[in-house]
């Protein structure tokens, strides 16, 4: 009797092991993330903690600009623009007072990755964010 338990506790340690530390890995991530895209020529978005990511194949000068003029078609009034070597955070507001900002970063000399968010905490608008991306993107080809 005394090792058919044995065994069978041995049987659920792992399983509980397991449930563990993918209890703790959910608890320290904090946000759940979305990937999207498939194959080759595809965009590839990352959405983490509110902030849809995608890289760019362009240098940092011109993502700026493409920026710039994405949110000024889009009517989207640019409040605070920081510069910060080879990263840039553009904040502005939709004509609904919905915030957004723009993250701008540099990984290679024609590579850079902007993270988008829109909304405020809690409340994160994942389609805007997609629709300021595909305004960038028109712009960069």
């Amino acid at each position: 009797m005394l090792r058919k338990l044995k065994k069978n506790s041995d049987r659920k340690m792992p399983k509980f092991l397991i449930l563990l530390l993918l209890s703790c890995y959910s608890v320290t991530a904090g946000c759940a993330v979305f990937v999207a895209g498939a194959g080759t020529g595809a965009a590839i978005y990352t959405y983490k903690c509110g902030e849809l990511k995608r890289s760019y194949q362009a240098s940092f000068d011109k993502t700026i600009l493409a920026c710039n003029a994405a949110l000024k078609s889009l009517k989207i009034t640019i409040r605070e623009k920081t510069p910060d070597g080879i990263q840039t955070r553009i904040k502005g507001k939709c004509a609904d007072k919905k915030s957004v900002t723009i993250k701008i970063k540099m990984i290679a000399p024609e590579i850079t990755e902007i993270s988008i968010r829109s909304g405020i905490i809690g409340l994160w608008d994942k389609k805007r964010s997609g629709s300021i991306h595909a305004s960038i993107a028109q712009r960069l080809q």
